[in-house]
């Protein structure tokens, strides 16, 4: 079964995200901000990241940078932006971090569970 980690701050997107998730045969793992992600991945494994940009104590921009550049194990790793950020110098800005994906918010479940399909298979 693909195991995705969810980060946002937002406790009622993480219940969205892992209704959706789930109910399309996923298993979800829930992170509250970058750190607490960080923090969990040092033990843990996923197939696949999706992470929201604005969060106290680590933004995703940072969660990102760090994953990719300080824990090598991650750096294949697939990573999806869901934010409600819809700039191109935000999505410029994430690439470049090392994101594999953008998806804004509010989020379309069926295309979410087609994007996370053809980045993990």
């Amino acid at each position: 079964m693909t195991r995705i980690l969810t980060v946002d701050d937002s406790r009622s997107m993480r219940a969205l995200l892992r209704m959706t998730l789930n109910g399309n045969g996923f298993e979800v793992v829930e992170a509250e901000d970058g750190q607490a992600a960080l923090d969990w991945l040092e033990d843990n494994e996923v197939d696949l990241i999706i992470t929201d940009i604005n969060m106290p104590r680590l933004d995703g921009f940072g969660f990102i940078e760090k994953l990719r550049g300080e824990r090598r194990r991650h750096v294949g790793r697939p990573i999806l932006v869901l934010t409600t950020e819809c700039t191109d110098d935000k999505r410029a800005r994430a690439r470049e971090a090392g994101a594999t994906g953008w998806i804004v918010k509010p989020f379309d479940p069926e295309r979410l569970v087609a994007a996370v399909r053809h980045v993990v298979h």
